[in-house]
């Protein structure tokens, strides 16, 4: 009797591997990530409105959101447990959570400060390096001889790429740093 093939959705029926679950919160880290500073940018420079939350007068900052989204999925991946579809959404909402929270980790590691703080960004880049790295350390451990030799040219270059991108950050910073200080305390009532 010829087997019959799985259905086309039998593989969002399967458990995800952890490797999947990481692979899906970096996604949603890096893409909230990106719509975090683009809209932040945006508000300041007064191109859609202010949709900043406030509390009377304080400016409740996303990092807050990102917090109690953390307890929350962490609440519910401990009661719940959740197989499947709804592991893979929880993975979904723990990246959009971890980088609400990170992309303001200067404020929240100096208790202050500007939105715009180098250390933010760092934190963000360390996040997104740990989940790539999660979501795709099973293919590290296939490594044969013939890959030695392009990790290494790999891992060179990104070396390298990483200090061109510190040294250009530094200067973009120096350049643009002092206009977005000024955009965003004249975005701020």
């Amino acid at each position: 009797m010829p087997m019959q093939a799985a259905p086309a959705h039998a593989a969002s029926r399967a458990a995800p591997t952890p490797h999947e679950l990481a692979r899906r919160a970096l996604l949603a880290f890096i893409l909230t990530f990106i719509i975090a500073r683009t809209l932040v940018l945006l508000i300041m420079a007064r191109r859609i409105p202010n949709m900043y939350f406030f509390l009377r007068d304080t400016h409740v900052h996303h990092l807050n959101y990102g917090i109690f989204l953390l307890a929350a999925v962490g609440g519910y991946l401990l009661l719940r447990a959740p197989r499947g579809d709804s592991a893979r959404r929880a993975a979904f909402a723990y990246g959009i959570a971890m980088a609400l929270t990170f992309d303001e980790f200067g404020m929240w590691l100096h208790l202050g400060g500007s939105y715009w703080q180098r250390v933010s960004v760092d934190a963000t880049v360390v996040v997104a390096a740990l989940l790539a790295f999660i979501a795709y350390a099973r293919t590290i451990r296939a490594l044969e001889s013939r890959h030695v030799w392009a990790f290494l040219v790999l891992a060179a270059t990104l070396i390298l790429f990483a200090a061109v991108l510190y040294e250009g950050s530094n200067y973009l910073g120096n350049l643009a740093g002092p206009r977005l200080r000024e955009l965003e305390l004249a975005s701020s009532p």
